[in-house]
């Protein structure tokens, strides 16, 4: 943001050789590219772009946020959208009967 500045527009905006910001959107495709090539660089063999949603529900539903929250932020139309990016695993299904004191 502090490259990018407080101007309405795009989040994520083209930047010239020169250093020049372009304020309007970047393609779908130039945005997976960037991704692409910044995962290979840090060493992440698989990717998606789907992982950001589905760490993004798992990681509000983690921190405690119930689900009809996490549905509204992530756009979905059903609670039952937003369960399937859930990819927390068996764990927290351990950890959760564990604060029933069993």
């Amino acid at each position: 943001m502090t490259t990018r500045g407080n101007q309405p527009g795009a989040l994520l905006c083209p930047i010239r050789k020169g250093g020049q910001i372009q304020y309007r959107k970047m393609t779908p495709q130039a945005v997976l590219l960037i991704l692409q090539k910044r995962a290979k660089q840090a060493g992440v063999e698989s990717f998606s772009p789907h992982d950001f949603p589905r760490t993004f529900c798992s990681d509000l539903l983690d921190a405690g946020i119930d689900i009809v929250t996490v549905q509204k932020l992530a756009g979905h139309a059903s609670p039952v959208t937003t369960a399937k990016y859930d990819i927390r695993g068996e764990e927290v299904k351990r950890r959760a009967v564990q604060k029933l004191g069993f």
